[in-house]
């Protein structure tokens, strides 16, 4: 499981999750809108940003960065395109602040003394999912976060208790359904081999009543429809099966919408597995 991409494709859904981890969010937190920016000259592509919105007090802009892999350049890419966009649009933004998202702290690069006096500012916050506490401690929202690390029984178990607890619990920064839709986005990450009808049984939830299923089944009528129009596109089809994989919709349904056959849909999931772990 990419995990890196899941928690891209939780914070586009509901961008308020990230703030849950900021120790002091803006107070338009909820306005956010979380995107990918393109740098030119070089060209390069930024994907996790955090944009405030247009009429905010302070326009500070947030760079979110999740790893899950060890890469000693790390904060070397992370810092070097963060200020190279800032210098490219200097006159829309007050202040920035970067967030680093880590399963571990041993996925730290090895040598960090050379951007010591960025990581120990209070324009940086590094994160670890794993010391974070017990779920059940937590608030809803990194509680949520934590599922993308738990082993998969832990997760079953945790998801379980979670569901049950938005639905006991008076919630007041998500809506009930958001996090349900997350909950379930994670498990069908997680447990990618299968099927819909398996992952609700697992869960105790109807995928075809969450918003993220819907939209997905939409999503993926409409571009099957623009990729049967432009022939020669068999690539862009299959780069879409994961998209349409993690919104909990089965083998089949995708297969179908992309007019693409089972056993295609069956090893672009093995090959995105693979290339993941």
């Amino acid at each position: 499981m990419r995990r890196d991409a899941i928690f891209y494709t939780i914070f586009k859904r509901v961008p308020g999750l990230f703030f849950e981890l900021v120790e002091q969010p803006p107070a338009e937190a909820a306005s956010y809108r979380f995107e990918s920016v393109e740098v030119k000259e070089p060209t390069f592509r930024i994907d996790g940003v955090f944009l405030p919105p247009p009429d905010a007090t302070s326009q500070t802009i947030f760079f979110a960065e999740v790893q899950f892999q060890r890469d000693e350049l790390l904060y070397h890419r992370f810092f070097s395109e963060s200020m190279l966009y800032m210098y490219r649009n200097p006159s829309l933004y007050d202040d920035w602040y970067g967030v680093i998202i880590l399963q571990s702290r041993s996925l730290e690069p090895e040598n960090t003394t050379i951007h010591r006096s960025l990581l120990n500012s209070s324009q940086v916050q590094r994160i670890y999912l794993d010391e974070l506490g017990s779920p059940d401690e937590q608030k809803v929202g990194i509680s949520l976060m934590q599922l993308t690390i738990a082993s998969e029984t832990q997760m079953v178990r945790e998801a379980k208790r979670l569901i049950e607890r938005v639905q006991q619990e008076q919630i007041t920064v998500l809506a009930k359904e958001e996090i349900i839709d997350v909950i379930t986005t994670i498990a069908v990450y997680k447990f990618a081999n299968l099927s819909r009808e398996e992952v609700e049984a697992m869960l105790g939830v109807k995928l075809e009543e969450t918003r993220v299923y819907q939209e997905a089944k939409q999503e993926g009528m409409e571009l099957g429809l623009e990729l049967g129009i432009q022939q020669g596109r068999e690539q862009a089809k299959l780069e879409l099966v994961p998209q349409f994989l993690v919104r909990g919709m089965s083998m089949e349904e995708v297969a179908q919408l992309l007019n693409l056959t089972i056993e295609q849909v069956r090893l672009t999931t093995e090959q995105e597995s693979s290339t993941s772990t």
